[in-house]
């Protein structure tokens, strides 16, 4: 959760009254009803789901799929008001009535629907429609969603080549019929327009009357000559440039059914078009393209930035019955669940429309939602104890930061992004409870000089010792991982797989790796300036040979890092985490494993790598080796190993997961088991703060 909310309300409604059965052909239902205006519901929220951030908010979907279990209200939105269009059996698909690719025209539904399946393996942006067309159906295979003609042709170009050399331009150029008041007399000119050998749509609007009007749509041209060309072919002089205005365009689609004898409804936007659809039954929305997730509240569909923008709006506490249970375990202590609920609600409303057409997106960049399915009763009652509820500084909404484990103690603001803010500053927190129930690991060596991590069950004590007094311990089972941090993780080879019997020395004993506390790496100097690319203000190109930090903030956090001895120009500190090979925090240290001081004879001292001269020592073994021909181990006063590798590896150890500014979810957690309520909760991270109903 990083992202800001908005307080900005748009309309949201809910019809009362249907009338007047409309049934097109095939199976597509519509009840028309007269056009309604409704006024906002001031407690909305709006989320865009599949935008692509950050940089400039494009859409990342050319094609939406919504169904509700007892069928969806379909309507236009408008500034006064949603004016509904009629109820939709199946689902209803939507996408731009921009330019798009007809690879297909058939009679043979079986030859349109091969084609459909093949054009499908490559991208999810194909519909297969009909419309009549002579004795039968004109069944059309379309593709893409392109908001340049240049685009459009391009993709001609590439099926040509891939098979369909009849691949044709379609255009958002239509010509209409002049206008019907019944949904009858529309389809007997589309028949009269099929008759002709011409593909047809259905265009549904408001009329001036405040009644809703059809009119037939035929052409899908690229330019004004070519929409002449159709009108010829037509030969009906009645039909004129269709205007590009508030319009849904109303194709029957067999993509989902599979059949000649059913259909969706596919509907293409206009640019002034905002389709508005609600749900009949109060079960929710599906969303077929969001994973086949389930929402509450309607969703808006409309053209932004030349692409398909998807938004649902939901009352602010429904939106909350599925951030919290994604944010936050429903299992842990009820104030802490309460706590969470209010920062969310306040991070909600916080920042105004931030994402331009959304008050918030459905990801971390905002704060995860995935719908009904992940409401659950424990934080849905935290919402509901909670209602209202908002944490205020000096009688404004506060930005209600939160992460996962700020490690032990929370960051100021300044030593992340840079900047002050006075209800956001280190307070210490409980955040050890993610660590309860994990096993130890040891940091074990190899006699060739290899190290890494095995769990503590599947090692056991032994009597010997190294020759340096080090204790040492043996492998239980056979083919036993040590890995290269502690932690099982999927698809990242072990350091080397040993036999039962091995005998391995300890370096060090640690917890598995959690929220809490951690280890990462170790990378090489060629995998952290790949990580650096695009992240740093000047770019750096390495190799490194030595990465240090060189300044910690309040919460021992890391504000700048020098690199050979020159400082990484970064915009802001928490940059670290991602320029690093994607640390969980910059509360951490660094164990610059090539990195080493050597007190010679005479008081000389030897600083690895910075000096490159070849360096001899005397091992515990008795035996002398040079420095710079293999990896080794130096013990300090203490009797503590220390692996030196032979070049420059650079592992993390560090504390804390997220950001680390404002509420930490698991020291929430802590507190709340220590008897602290919600608003206690909230105003020991947030200092300063007021919690009450906005």
């Amino acid at each position: 959760m990083k992202g800001r909310g908005s307080d900005q309300h748009w309309p949201h409604n809910i019809f009362q009254t249907i009338s007047g059965l409309l049934v097109l052909s095939m199976t597509v239902a519509l009840i028309g009803i007269w056009p309604t205006a409704v006024a906002a519901e001031q407690s909305s929220i709006r989320v865009g789901l599949f935008f692509n951030l950050p940089g400039k908010y494009t859409t990342t979907t050319p094609v939406a799929t919504l169904s509700g279990s007892q069928g969806l209200q379909v309507g236009i939105r408008q500034p006064s008001g949603e004016v509904r269009y009629g109820a939709h059996s199946g689902a209803a698909r939507f996408t731009l009535n921009d330019y798009k690719v007809t690879i297909l025209q058939t009679s043979d539904f079986a030859a349109a629907q091969a084609a459909y399946k093949r054009v499908r393996e490559s991208t999810p942006a194909v519909w297969l429609t009909s419309s009549p067309g002579g004795t039968g159906r004109l069944y059309e295979v379309t593709e893409g969603s392109y908001p340049t003609l240049a685009e459009a042709r391009t993709s001609v170009e590439r099926w040509s080549r891939g098979g369909y050399p009849q691949a044709a331009l379609s255009g958002p150029l239509q010509l209409e019929s002049t206008p019907y008041d019944t949904l009858a007399k529309a389809r007997a000119t589309q028949a009269a327009i099929g008759d002709k050998g011409l593909s047809s749509d259905i265009g549904v609007r408001p009329a001036a009357s405040g009644a809703m009007e059809y009119v037939v749509l035929t052409g899908r041209a690229t330019d004004a000559a070519a929409l002449e060309q159709v009108r010829t072919q037509a030969g009906m002089d009645a039909l004129k440039a269709a205007a590009q205005s508030a319009m849904l365009v109303l194709r029957e689609d067999h993509s989902l059914t599979g059949t000649a004898g059913n259909s969706d409804g596919l509907y293409l936007l206009n640019a002034a078009t905002t389709a508005w659809v609600s749900d009949a039954s109060g079960q929710g929305i599906q969303l077929t393209e969001r994973s086949a997730r389930t929402y509450r509240g309607g969703f808006e569909l409309s053209r932004f930035n030349n692409r398909l923008a998807v938004i649902n709006e939901v009352p602010l506490d429904q939106y909350l019955y599925a951030v919290v249970p994604a944010e936050m375990p429903a299992s842990w202590p009820a104030e802490a669940l309460k706590a969470q609920a209010v920062a969310a609600r306040t991070y909600a409303l916080y920042n105004g429309t931030r994402f331009e057409i959304a008050d918030v997106v459905d990801s971390v960049l905002s704060q995860v939602y995935r719908g009904i399915s992940d409401e659950l009763p424990a934080t849905n009652q935290a919402v509901d104890a909670t209602s209202g509820e908002v944490a205020k500084y000096n009688g404004r909404l506060i930005e209600t930061l939160f992460s996962s484990s700020s490690g032990g103690a929370t960051a100021n603001a300044e030593e992340v992004w840079g900047n002050q803010v006075p209800y956001l500053v280190s307070v210490t927190s409980p955040d050890e409870a993610s660590e309860a129930g994990l096993y130890s690991w040891y940091r074990v060596a190899l006699a060739d000089g290899r190290n890494g991590y095995i769990r503590e069950d599947i090692l056991e004590p032994v009597s010997e010792r190294t020759a340096a007094g080090s204790a040492m311990m043996r492998v239980k089972e056979e083919q036993t991982n040590m890995r290269p941090i502690p932690l099982i993780q999927e698809g990242v080879a072990p350091v080397a797989r040993l036999s039962k019997g091995t005998l391995v020395t300890v370096l060090e004993k640690t917890v598995q790796s959690n929220s809490n506390t951690w280890v990462r790496g170790p990378f090489t100097s060629s995998e952290l300036v790949a990580s650096m690319q695009g992240k740093l203000m000047t770019p750096f190109t390495g190799p490194i040979r030595t990465l240090e930090v060189s300044q910690y903030g309040p919460s021992q956090r890391a504000t700048e890092l020098q690199a050979n001895g020159a400082r990484l120009d970064i915009r802001y500190p928490d940059t670290f985490r991602s320029a690093l090979g994607g640390l969980p925090s910059t509360r951490f240290v660094i164990d610059e494993t090539a990195r080493v001081t050597i007190q010679g004879a005479g008081g000389a001292k030897t600083e690895k790598p910075s000096d490159s001269s070849a360096v001899a020592v005397l091992g515990a073994n008795g035996q002398v080796s040079t420095l710079d021909e293999v990896n080794y181990y130096a013990m300090d006063g203490t009797g503590t190993l220390r692996a030196i590798t032979k070049e420059p590896f650079f592992r993390f150890v560090g504390r804390g997961n997220g950001h680390g500014v404002g509420l930490s979810q698991w020291g929430a957690r802590g507190l709340a088991e220590q008897g602290y309520d919600y608003k206690r909760i909230l105003q020991y991270y947030y200092t300063n703060v007021t919690i009450g109903k906005e």
